[in-house]
């Protein structure tokens, strides 16, 4: 009998794992596909938002914090931090607050986004000579990154939770009523957010996850790509999410058209970029630990050092894919 494309997933499970283990995954994969992981986004989108929000302050610090809006982050990756784990233990805070805090934590990335082009913009030589401006001024995708964390949360506050009815009723006839923050936006947004709710609260949001992990990826690849560049790629794993970011967005962009690559490839680049940043964020505490005075000098170390987290928002966009190949397509 011919293997469909949603099953690789579990065959590769059931030659490698044990056997409660593969029963484990299945029953993970089948309330992913089913949209019924409402608390354990909460709780990543928290965890992501704490360390971005680390890695945040440290570089504002290194500006000094010059700008007012430089707080704006530490005070939202604070906020989100709450509202996540809020959302996680209670039902109406993860179809509340969390989608609002996470909404403004969008908004606060972009708007950094472009400080952070203006702010290369008025280096000397501005966006004439890119190149060094961009390795040597404010890191110009970082604020995007950072607003990774509030589209977890939002995503997360669409779904339904994992003790919710395998068949869902109607929103109208449960608890999980559609967020009322939808009631505010003009007419057709509105329905067109409704109408993304729907497809969340189904799991049937594969296409558009695996579209956010190939820009998450670039952006990433790009984050890494400059930052290895300041230190000459000393050494040789420095290359390896510079080699693993084309792929995995060669899986995100190739997942939105193909469904066989959703679930062959994609989760494949997954694994390989969270296995990558994972090892990178180890290598970036080497790397702190190494520093003259190590433990001796935490703060400045921490501060000056190679960006500690940085290499997990790579592996926060492993984890997007490994999410969008586990979900299912619109017209299923």
């Amino acid at each position: 009998m011919a293997v469909t494309a949603d099953e690789y997933p579990l065959r590769l499970l059931r030659r490698v794992l044990p056997d409660w283990l593969t029963r484990e995954g299945a029953l993970i994969d089948q309330d992913i596909r089913e949209g019924k992981f409402q608390r354990s986004l909460a709780v990543i989108a928290a965890i992501s938002s704490v360390f971005s929000g680390w890695e945040v302050t440290s570089e504002h610090y290194r500006g000094s914090y010059s700008q007012r809006i430089m707080y704006s982050p530490l005070v939202l990756s604070g906020a989100l931090a709450v509202a996540g784990i809020g959302g996680a233990v209670n039902r109406k805070l993860a179809r509340t607050v969390m989608p609002l805090v996470s909404l403004v934590t969008m908004l606060d990335g972009v708007i950094g986004f472009f400080f952070h082009i203006r702010g290369i913009k008025r280096k000397p030589g501005g966006w004439r000579i890119p190149i060094f401006n961009i390795v040597m001024g404010p890191p110009l995708f970082a604020p995007l990154l950072f607003a990774l964390s509030g589209y977890l949360g939002v995503i997360a506050s669409l779904l339904r939770r994992e003790d919710a009815p395998t068949n869902p009723l109607p929103a109208m006839l449960t608890r999980d009523r559609h967020p009322g923050w939808l009631d505010f936006l003009p007419a057709p947004l509105a329905k067109s957010g409704r109408a993304f709710e729907h497809q969340a609260r189904e799991g049937m949001l594969q296409r558009h996850l695996a579209a956010a992990t190939a820009i998450s990826a670039f952006l990433s690849c790009a984050e890494a790509l400059y930052s290895h560049y300041r230190n000459n790629f000393r050494y040789w794993y420095e290359w390896t999410p510079i080699a693993l970011g084309p792929i995995l967005m060669a899986g995100g962009f190739g997942a939105v058209a193909s469904r066989r690559v959703a679930r062959t490839l994609l989760p494949i680049a997954s694994l390989l970029a969270m296995l990558d940043g994972a090892a990178g964020s180890f290598f970036h505490v080497r790397g702190v630990l190494r520093r003259p005075g190590g433990l001796t000098m935490p703060v400045y170390n921490w501060v000056y050092g190679p960006p500690i987290f940085a290499p997990l928002l790579f592996a926060a966009s492993g984890f997007l894919g490994l999410l969008a190949s586990l979900l299912r397509r619109s017209q299923s």
